[in-house]
């Protein structure tokens, strides 16, 4: 049997990049899976390529920044599909450069998607979870928000926040039988590592030298971790951090 055989997750940010690896990961493991993304076009795109292999899927359209937006992802997903069991908040932004020529726009922008977006998807969805008593939440933070990163402070500071949020939210949430997790990536190959390495076109060589197994992380390497976090396998994991960063961090 499948390890996610009828489950229905959420995938934000999933048209694309990580995103699009775990859902292509999920449906390959039985999930009925939610493409959520502010990029409606691709995230039709992602969905309907996964129909086409068989799969259950739908798009929606979502602003994580937004309580509203996220809210009306997590009960349109209720409506079609009855239940949510996993929801991945994968979503996330940066943009690399100083923290002394950061502009407060910039940080608004970093916090609002990818702490507040977690935190928004986390309360919309927990109230489904408790009442089914089964949920699995799979948060990716990010090593930088463990060890820091040069030229990424106010990024390392929501992803430390992600981290934290989830060891508490883990604690709470153990008494409904809800497994909270984070994952945390290090460098990765993906869209949106090819656009902040367009601010700096030799971080991608630099990273690459630096990472013990000499590249960067694929998609489908995190999406597998996140898979097994996501499935009954690890059901007795909680609170929990898994680096998947090709030994850059050993923490």
């Amino acid at each position: 049997m499948k390890r996610l055989e009828q489950k229905v997750a959420i995938v934000t940010g999933s048209a694309r990049g990580i995103g699009r690896g775990i859902v292509e990961k999920f449906v390959s493991e039985g999930a009925r899976v939610v493409v959520a993304d502010i990029l409606e076009d691709a995230a039709r795109e992602t969905a309907e390529a996964l129909k086409a292999r068989g799969a259950e899927a739908i798009a929606v359209p979502v602003d994580v920044t937004s309580k509203e937006s996220v809210d009306e992802m997590v009960e349109q997903t209720v409506r079609h599909f009855s239940r949510v069991d996993i929801l991945v908040n994968n979503a996330g932004w940066d943009k690399v450069e100083p923290f002394i020529d950061n502009d407060v726009a910039v940080w608004d922008r970093i916090i609002r998607i990818n702490l507040y977006g977690t935190l928004f998807g986390c309360k919309a969805v927990l109230p489904h979870m408790i009442e089914q008593g089964y949920g699995k939440i799979v948060n990716i933070g990010s090593d930088a928000g463990r060890v820091g990163s040069t030229g990424e402070a106010v990024y390392s500071a929501t992803k430390g926040g992600v981290i934290a949020f989830t060891k508490t939210l883990a604690r709470e949430m153990a008494r409904h039988h809800i497994n909270v997790n984070c994952v945390s990536p290090g460098p990765a190959d993906t869209p949106l590592f090819a656009e902040v390495g367009s601010y700096n076109p030799k971080i991608r060589d630099a990273l690459i030298r630096a990472i013990p197994f000499r590249r960067l992380a694929l998609p489908e390497d995190l999406a597998n971790a996140v898979a097994f976090l996501a499935s009954d396998e690890a059901a007795y994991i909680t609170g929990q951090t898994l680096s998947v960063s090709g030994g850059l961090t050993m923490c």
